[in-house]
C-alpha cells in the first residue's frame, strides 16, 4: 500500500432514504443522522443537519423548510443531498484525511443511468478520488457476514426506509432480484392514513414512529397485540388537541397488507431462482437486514408464510455501511461486486 492510500481515509456511506452512515476504513461506522435538512425560509441557507433538523419537523414555524434529498433511496433533490453528504463526510473525517478518500457509496438495486451518474456527481463534488457504487441487498449481505463470495446461494431481504429490496446473491452477483416501494416511512404514513381515517385525529410522522416502533407486529396473536399507547394528536372535527389509547392489534391490522406484500414478492423470487441455490436458501434461510427487520415477528411471519426460515442480521440498520466499508478494506477482493463510473 502505498503512501497516498495510508494517508487517505477511505469512505463507505449508506445513503438512505432515512438515515445516512458513514464508515472510515480502520475505524467503522463513525456517524449516522437522519437524512433530512432544514432551511431558512428567507435566505435558504442551512439551519440543521441529521439529528438536529430532526428535532425541528413539526416543532417550528410552517414556514421553516424540511427537506429529505432522497426519496426511495433515490437522490431527488441533488443540491440538498451535496448539502448532506458534506455535513456528514466532513464530521465523519473530523480533520482526520490528508488526500482525497476513495469513496463506496450504496444505491438502490436496478439504479438507472441517470440516478447512478448523480451518486458519482456528488461524489466528485465532495472530493473523492475514486467512487464506486455497491447495490444495498449486496452491502447487506457483506454487512450480515453471508459467504457472497463464495457459488452459494444467498437471500437477503433488505427493509429500508422507502424500499424493500429482494435479492439472491451468490459469488458477488444477483441471480434474480426485487424491489417494492415498502418500507419504514411507507409504515409510518399507512400509520398517519388510518389513524385520521379511524379516528379522526391528525398525528405527525414522529408520533406515526413512535406507534410502529412500540406497538407494530407483523405476528397475529403476539404480545404486542394487547400492549395500547397513548396517541396524541390534533382532532380535525374540533381543531383542538386530542388522545386516545391505540392497540397494537390495530396496528398490525393497519400494516397487515404491506407484510403480506412482502412476503409474496419473497416467493416469487423464489420460484425465479436457479434450482441449485434454491436449495442453498432452503438450506440456509433467508437474511433480514435494515431498520424493517426490527419489526417484531416479521422473522416469525416470514418464515411461515414464505416456507424458508428466516433470521434478523445482526445489527441490522447497520448492515449496508458495514459491507460498503468490508469492501473498501477488502478492495482486491471485493472489486467485482462494485459499479465503476466506466461500467
Amino acid at each position: 500500500m502505498g503512501l497516498f492510500n495510508r494517508l487517505s481515509s477511505d469512505i463507505g456511506i449508506d445513503l438512505g432514504t432515512a438515515n445516512t452512515l458513514v464508515y472510515l476504513s480502520g475505524q467503522g461506522i463513525v456517524l449516522r443522522e437522519p437524512s433530512v435538512l432544514t432551511l431558512d425560509p428567507r435566505t435558504k441557507e442551512l439551519l440543521a443537519v441529521g439529528t438536529q433538523a430532526e428535532a425541528m419537523v413539526g416543532r417550528t414555524p410552517s414556514e421553516i423548510t424540511v427537506v429529505h434529498p432522497l426519496q426511495d433511496g433515490v437522490i431527488t433533490q441533488p443540491k440538498m443531498a451535496k448539502l448532506l453528504v458534506e455535513h456528514v463526510v466532513k464530521e465523519a473525517l473530523n480533520g482526520h484525511s490528508l488526500f482525497a478518500p476513495r469513496v463506496v457509496i450504496s444505491m438502490p438495486m436496478g439504479a438507472s443511468s441517470i440516478e447512478r451518474r448523480a451518486l458519482f456527481d456528488l461524489a466528485d463534488q465532495i472530493g473523492a478520488r475514486e467512487t464506486y457504487l455497491i447495490e444495498e441487498p449486496m452491502a447487506a449481505a457483506i454487512g450480515a457476514g453471508l459467504p457472497i463470495t463464495t457459488p452459494v446461494g444467498n437471500l437477503v431481504v433488505d427493509i429500508g426506509g422507502g424500499t424493500t429490496e429482494i435479492a439472491v446473491l451468490s459469488y458477488l452477483g444477483a441471480a434474480v432480484s426485487r424491489s417494492i416501494p415498502i418500507g419504514g416511512d411507507v409504515l409510518d404514513r399507512i400509520i398517519i392514513q388510518r389513524v385520521k381515517k379511524d379516528h379522526s385525529l391528525l398525528i405527525g410522522s414522529l408520533m406515526a414512529r413512535s406507534i410502529k416502533h412500540r406497538l407494530a407486529s407483523a405476528y397475529p396473536n403476539s404480545d404486542s397485540d394487547q400492549l395500547e399507547m397513548e396517541v396524541r394528536g390534533l382532532d380535525l372535527r374540533s381543531g383542538l388537541p386530542r388522545w386516545f389509547n391505540l392497540r397494537g392489534e390495530d396496528v398490525r391490522e393497519y400494516i397487515s397488507a404491506s407484510f403480506a406484500t412482502i412476503a409474496m414478492t419473497v416467493k416469487q423470487v423464489l420460484e425465479q431462482t436457479p434450482p441449485e441455490l434454491a436449495a442453498d436458501i432452503l438450506e440456509r434461510g433467508m437474511m433480514l437486514t435494515g431498520g424493517g427487520a426490527l419489526l417484531k415477528g416479521l422473522d416469525l411471519y416470514l418464515s411461515r408464510e414464505v416456507g424458508v426460515l428466516a433470521q434478523v442480521a445482526p445489527a441490522p440498520l447497520d448492515c449496508v455501511a458495514l459491507g460498503a466499508g468490508i469492501v473498501l478494506e477488502q478492495f482486491h477482493e471485493m472489486q467485482r461486486g462494485l459499479v465503476s463510473p466506466s461500467s
